[in-house]
């Protein structure tokens, strides 16, 4: 894996190319089993590089050891364009794998990713959603002081349950 992340920092294209053709297993994973995908939105590698990834075989479905999606990290690292790929290629914006119930309009609203979450919900993101606690985007947002999310959102900031919070 030291070489995958080697190169994937460096966002080698051509050296991730040429590993490839010699070898590198595609679907190898890190000790929390994130795939070499993931670790590539991480590195903040480009579109070509994550493309070339997947025209190798990377898994834009693939899950780490606790539920987090691909998605999940392309929504942490601001990378709509990608979320856009993953979206057009069949991921459910609504979908998620963590026993938490964490869902992509929850992470967006979290780390304050507008654009992205402008997207979602054009796409049909459930913004009343609830993960296991009972909290919905809204709260998150809320919770995080994410004024440009609330704004995106069916927020009422004179409802008694908000004053506490961002307004």
């Amino acid at each position: 894996m030291n070489k995958w992340l080697e190169l994937l920092r460096n966002n080698d294209y051509l050296g991730i190319k040429k590993y490839l053709r010699d070898g590198g297993d595609i679907t190898e994973t890190n000790e929390a089993g994130e795939s070499i995908l993931a670790c590539a939105l991480r590195a903040r590698c480009d579109m070509d590089t994550l493309m070339l990834l997947i025209e190798n075989g990377a898994d834009i479905f693939h899950t780490d050891d606790e539920g987090v999606s691909v998605f999940d990290i392309a929504i942490t690292y601001d990378n709509l364009e990608f979320v856009k790929y993953l979206v057009k290629n069949g991921r459910d914006v609504n979908e998620t794998l963590r026993r938490s119930g964490f869902t992509p309009l929850m992470a967006a609203a979290c780390y304050g990713r507008v654009e992205i979450a402008k997207y979602l919900l054009e796409e049909g993101a459930n913004q009343y959603a609830q993960d296991l606690k009972g909290f919905t985007a809204i709260d998150f947002a809320r919770k995080m002081n994410k004024k440009s999310i609330l704004s995106l959102l069916d927020y009422d900031p004179n409802a008694p349950k908000n004053t506490g919070y961002a307004r």
